[in-house]
């Protein structure tokens, strides 16, 4: 993980990978945890045995559950102090170039592409990359903001 002591020197980084993080199995726990949460109980998710004989070989994550990873993937990667708080602020262009199978292994890639002050605090994009053990193409690929808000006296 990269510690920085303020923005200022977060906005330094402009440029700069971050990562990878420690690989992560999805489970068809989680997987079906994710569509009870979710209510997205489609068959390719959450129904194993005809999943075996469908386009995977196999029941597949969610797109969503997969990038909900993000978060946790990006606490392994940068902490920035000297704020009040950081917060989502939302995300750019996010595209699932390949389904991750149940039982494989993920991690990120971060490069922090932006960092520009806004009235409410400084705005970070982070470009995510979500690899797959063994695989070419990544599982997701998304354009992260943050919002880091700056102690006020």
């Amino acid at each position: 993980m990269r510690t920085f002591a303020n923005v200022q020197e977060l906005k330094a980084a402009v440029g700069e990978t971050f990562g990878p993080t420690e690989w992560r199995t999805v489970t068809q726990e989680q997987v079906n945890l994710f569509a009870d949460a979710t209510d997205d109980h489609q068959w390719i998710h959450v129904d194993v045995e005809r999943a075996k004989e469908g386009p995977f070989g196999g029941t597949i994550a969610h797109g969503y559950l997969t990038l909900s990873l993000l978060p946790s993937f990006m606490f392994e990667m940068v902490k920035v102090e000297g704020i009040a708080m950081g917060v989502n602020y939302g995300l750019n262009k996010v595209r699932f170039p390949r389904p991750v199978p149940v039982g494989a292994r993920v991690r990120a890639v971060g490069e922090l592409t932006d960092v520009k002050g806004t009235p409410a605090g400084y705005l970070s994009n982070l470009k995510m990359t979500i690899e797959i053990e063994g695989e070419r193409r990544p599982a997701c690929v998304a354009e992260t903001l943050s919002l880091y808000v700056p102690v006020t006296e």
